[in-house]
């Protein structure tokens, strides 16, 4: 029911958004008039914002990104953590955004790795998960009271020399008692770990979640990290089941806010780096949305997307945009 209802509501918000944006182009917020700008930052009392490649890099604030924040919250907008990272549970967020001058509570913090945890427990699920993920991710599921298997290192024994010699080994050791895979990112990804999860997919009645697409992180003009998306696309290949996505873009993130916090989608602003997930959250649920290019999205991508005739592309554009967040300060 939760699925259709998701699938559902997306598909009807992403019709109605494209019909308002068959000619919508981003607003570049620093040349408005000043009764524009005005306009804008009272225009709305809720701000999720993403974290890597909005508030930081790594471990380094992006110039301007804690004053923004800070001074959001002293005009008394409620600020929400919103990220697809599933590598670190809450209050490690709360850590590091104390660290680098963030004011965070744990509630404030919506990780992907939560999202997941809250989830199954609201469905009451009582089976073991095997876990594609992390620590934090694993932390996260202890939180919720959710069993698991698979955290770690599953390397190919070099004993093994043909995929043959492994087949007993794996089936003889396979849990009866997982009724789900779940796949986060995981530094440990493998060819054991990919036959397990498609092997427990075989069951109908097992569950697939991931908790985003995200594809990939460039992280310098050399250097690309795959994301959570690449090891989605191969558990995906290889059982031929689409997981149930929770993170960025589906709705269930404001959802899941939603039961602590009334969100007022006309007064809710998604701020973000990245059009597929970020972007495209603000238009499935109605929300303003503020594209910041310090992270993955280039200006040219942008222009591409309002130049494009694909109604997915349209999407993606954003209602305003910024080089990056710490320029919106002076214009508060």
């Amino acid at each position: 029911m939760f699925i259709r209802t998701c699938i559902a509501h997306t598909l009807k918000s992403n019709y109605s958004n494209f019909q308002k944006m068959s000619s919508k182009s981003a607003k570049f917020l620093p040349s408005l008039s000043r009764d524009d700008i005005k306009k804008f930052i009272e225009s709305f009392d809720t701000v999720l914002t993403d974290c890597d490649g909005v508030l930081w890099v790594e471990n380094n604030a992006i110039d301007g990104s804690p004053a923004t924040i800070n001074r959001l919250a002293e005009l008394g907008k409620k600020i929400f953590y919103v990220t697809n990272n599933s590598t670190r549970e809450r209050q490690d967020y709360v850590e590091k955004c104390t660290k680098l001058n963030f004011p965070a509570k744990k509630e404030e913090i919506i990780g992907t790795a939560f999202l997941v945890a809250n989830y199954l427990r609201s469905i009451k699920f009582g089976k073991k998960v095997f876990l594609i993920g992390s620590d934090g991710f694993a932390k996260e599921l202890d939180i919720a009271g959710i069993k698991y298997i698979g955290l770690g290192p599953d390397v190919m024994p070099q004993v093994y020399t043909t995929l043959q010699s492994i087949t007993r080994d794996i089936e003889d050791h396979l849990d009866p008692e997982v009724g789900a895979v779940l796949v986060g990112f995981d530094p440990h990804i493998s060819y054991p770990k990919l036959v397990k999860a498609a092997s427990y997919l075989s069951d109908p009645n097992c569950m697939y979640i991931a908790t985003n697409t995200d594809e990939r992180f460039p992280v310098s003009s050399r250097l690309v990290y795959p994301g959570t998306g690449s090891l989605v696309a191969a558990v995906t290949t290889c059982s031929g089941r689409e997981p149930l996505v929770l993170g960025k873009p589906n709705p269930y993130v404001a959802e899941a806010i939603g039961k602590f916090h009334k969100l007022d989608p006309k007064r809710t602003l998604m701020i973000g780096d990245r059009g597929n997930s970020d972007i495209l959250l603000g238009a499935n649920c109605g929300f303003q949305t503020l594209l910041v290019m310090t992270g993955v999205t280039s200006k040219e991508e942008l222009k591409q997307w309002e130049g494009s005739a694909d109604a997915s592309q349209r999407l993606l554009v954003p209602d305003y945009y910024l080089d990056k967040l710490g320029d919106l300060l002076h214009l508060l």
